[in-house]
């Protein structure tokens, strides 16, 4: 059997939303020792600048030149395939796979293969303002009041999981139930880490960006 392949993770965008990927590879991966795992090149890059900041207020750095340098890095330094746990810098996803000569495990494209029905995206407003969604999961639908899941995103970076941030979330993913949604969209990766409180059909696109990554290494 040969080796697994190596996989550059664009990390930082948040710090715990990373970590939570690769123990999820860990898990997910049907290894016996050490060497039948995922090996994972991380750059935990904290600094790319705010894609909030820059998508929704129209103001600080592009995080556009960090995000390509970090994938060129990252080839550079062994990756065979590149991941990127952050939903909303999928935006930007085009530009970083043209910027490198290894595969881009793109995880918006694949999570829209998984869902059915019509969508409800849970996630930052800025994945609505750019249409980050539209071309895999056209007529997605999204909650009433983006505003309160902006704040739960930074109550979490900030804060961890809050009471205040799974209720935001609660209210939001009840919201899409009554629009119509058949399959909720956990779509921030900071709402990965708050799951539970969705009590409705649901994928995550973290968990597909998973098997995406367990399969390109492992299963060849």
């Amino acid at each position: 059997m040969s080796a697994p392949r190596v996989i550059g993770v664009l990390g930082g965008m948040g710090p715990a939303a990373t970590v939570d990927l690769m123990a999820r590879v860990i898990r997910a991966t049907p290894a016996s020792d050490d060497a039948g795992h995922v090996p994972m090149i991380v750059a935990q890059n904290t600094q790319v600048p705010s894609r909030i900041a820059s998508l929704i207020e129209g103001q600080g750095d592009d995080p556009l030149p960090v995000l390509i340098k970090t994938a060129q890095d990252l080839q550079a330094a062994g990756a065979e395939a590149l991941a990127m746990p952050c939903n909303t810098a999928h935006h930007y996803a085009e530009q970083i796979a043209a910027s490198v000569d290894v595969p881009f495990l793109h995880m918006i494209a694949l999570s829209g293969e998984a869902v059915r029905g019509r969508p409800g995206i849970l996630g930052s407003p800025a994945l609505q303002r750019v249409g980050v969604f539209e071309k895999a999961m056209p007529g997605a639908l999204y909650p009433t009041d983006p505003d309160a899941l902006l704040a739960a995103i930074r109550d979490i970076k900030a804060n961890g999981p809050t009471d205040a941030a799974r209720a935001a979330l609660k209210a939001a993913s009840e919201d899409l139930t009554a629009q119509g949604a058949d399959t909720q969209v956990i779509a921030c990766t900071e709402f990965s880490l708050i799951a539970d409180e969705i009590a409705a059909p649901s994928i995550d696109t973290l968990d597909i960006l998973t098997d995406a990554i367990v399969a390109f290494s492992i299963k060849g």
